[in-house]
């Protein structure tokens, strides 16, 4: 059984890639007027005032991840039987489809994803309950560093980071004590967080390695 492909998860499915090919179009034409110095700030910087400015001002943005990193998502939550998934930055709900599909067919389990941006957690929302996966989702609103603070599930089987770049390490430290020896960690945009990277790649708990698309794959050992 493949969720995936099947309506109603797949017709939604179509209808955000279309519309965040869309919103991809316009997002470049706006950062392409953008020095490298303010790409990396408005990208990197750890400064709340920073992130939640640029979140704010990306409201109409999809920042959806790609057709083919959705599909990853699905297989890696397939291939390791996931039944407790954690996703930082739902955005309109793309990953989030694509993850709590491989939920319902590995037969259940809960996904706890976290959005800043209030108009896209309402929209997420309406799209996962298009999708006929409410019953797997919670999403939460508000900054992920406070909203993942509590309320998780003992024991975390994957962990999509696709938030604020800067926020991957705060929130990689509360969720890594429920992590457990075989977790997977997918961090997109991974290059914007060194800090990030460091802890994965080194300190010898977890075997990281860098996908396509600037994409991370890590496995906590």
């Amino acid at each position: 059984m493949n969720t995936l492909i099947q309506a109603p998860v797949s017709t939604v499915l179509e209808q955000l890639f279309a519309d965040a090919d869309a919103s991809q179009a316009h997002l470049m034409q706006q950062m392409a007027g953008l020095s490298p110095e303010d790409r990396a700030t408005l990208m990197a910087s750890a400064r709340s005032t920073d992130y939640r400015a640029f979140y704010t001002r990306a409201k109409e943005f999809h920042l959806a991840v790609s057709r083919k990193t959705g599909a990853l998502l699905y297989m890696y939550a397939r291939m390791t039987k996931a039944r407790s998934v954690v996703e930082f930055g739902t955005s309109f709900g793309v990953s989030t489809l694509h993850l709590a599909a491989a939920l319902r067919d590995n037969n259940g389990g809960a996904l706890i994803s976290a959005e800043f941006e209030p108009s896209k957690v309402a929209a997420a929302r309406r799209n996962i309950e298009s999708a006929g996966l409410s019953d797997l989702v919670e999403v939460r609103e508000g900054d992920a560093l406070e909203t993942l603070a509590d309320g998780l599930p003992e024991s975390i089987d994957l962990v999509l980071l696709d938030g604020a770049k800067a926020l991957y390490p705060g929130v990689l430290a509360l969720l890594e004590p429920r992590l457990h020896a075989g977790s997977v960690l997918v961090a997109d945009n991974a290059d914007w967080s060194p800090e990030y990277l460091e802890i994965v790649r080194s300190g010898g708990r977890y075997v990281s390695q860098a996908l396509h698309e600037d994409l991370e794959v890590s496995v906590k050992l």
